[in-house]
C-alpha cells in the first residue's frame, strides 16, 4: 500500500497530478444516465471534485481520504462551492462507522494501491454499505499479463473481477485513456 506520508507530502508540495479538478467524464455520463440520487461514497476523494459535482446533481455525498490535508482542501472547496458534503479523513479499507445504505460509490485510483489483504476488507466494506443494486464506478491501474510488481500499482483484469465476485457483477468494463487502466461498473447483488 502506498503511504499516506508519500499522499500527504505530494499534496503539501502541491504535486498531486492525480488529483486534475475535472470530474471524468465516465461519472458524468453515469449521472446523467437518468441514475435517480440517492446517498454516494467517493473511496478516496482526494479534494472533493467529484463529491462536489454529485452534490451539485442532488445526491447526499461522503468523502473519505485518509489523507488530512486532503480533507481539509475538500471541505474548503465545498464550502466556497455552496455544497453540502460530509468528508471524512479516513482507511477505505476500515469503513466501520458509516451507516449504510449507500446507493452509488466511487473510486477514481484508491482500490489498485491497497494491498491484497486490503482489497478484500474495501470489497466487504462496499458489500455492507452499498444498498441491493448500488452501483460501484471504479477506475483501476491495470497490469497487463506479462507485467508484475514494479513502483507503479496495477492489478490484472481477471483479479479485478475474482475480488468483486460473488458479491458484485461487473455491468461494464471500459478501457481508461492513456496508461493501462480500466473502468469497471459493478452493481451489489442481492445475495
Amino acid at each position: 500500500m502506498i503511504s499516506r506520508l508519500f499522499f500527504g507530502l505530494r499534496y503539501w508540495l502541491g504535486n498531486a497530478p492525480w488529483d486534475t479538478g475535472i470530474t471524468p467524464p465516465e461519472l458524468v455520463e453515469l449521472v446523467e444516465s437518468g441514475l435517480r440520487p440517492g446517498r454516494a461514497l467517493d473511496l478516496g476523494c482526494g479534494t472533493g471534485t467529484n463529491c462536489i459535482y454529485l452534490a451539485k446533481h442532488g445526491w447526499q455525498v461522503t468523502g473519505v481520504d485518509f489523507v488530512p490535508m486532503a480533507i481539509r482542501y475538500a471541505r474548503r472547496k465545498a464550502m466556497a462551492a455552496a455544497t453540502q458534503v460530509e468528508f471524512r479523513v479516513g482507511d477505505v479499507t476500515d469503513l466501520s462507522d458509516l451507516t449504510p445504505p449507500f446507493h452509488l460509490a466511487l473510486d477514481i485510483g484508491c482500490f489498485h494501491s491497497l494491498t491484497r489483504a486490503g482489497h478484500k476488507a474495501y470489497v466487504q466494506n462496499l458489500a455492507n454499505l452499498l444498498a441491493p443494486d448500488g452501483l460501484a464506478l471504479l477506475y483501476v491501474f491495470i497490469q497487463e499479463p506479462q507485467q508484475s510488481g514494479g513502483l507503479v500499482p496495477g492489478l490484472h483484469r481477471e483479479e479485478v473481477s475474482e475480488l468483486f465476485d460473488p458479491s458484485f457483477r461487473c455491468l461494464k468494463e471500459e478501457q481508461g485513456k492513456g496508461r493501462p487502466s480500466a473502468w469497471y461498473t459493478f452493481q451489489r447483488t442481492n445475495g
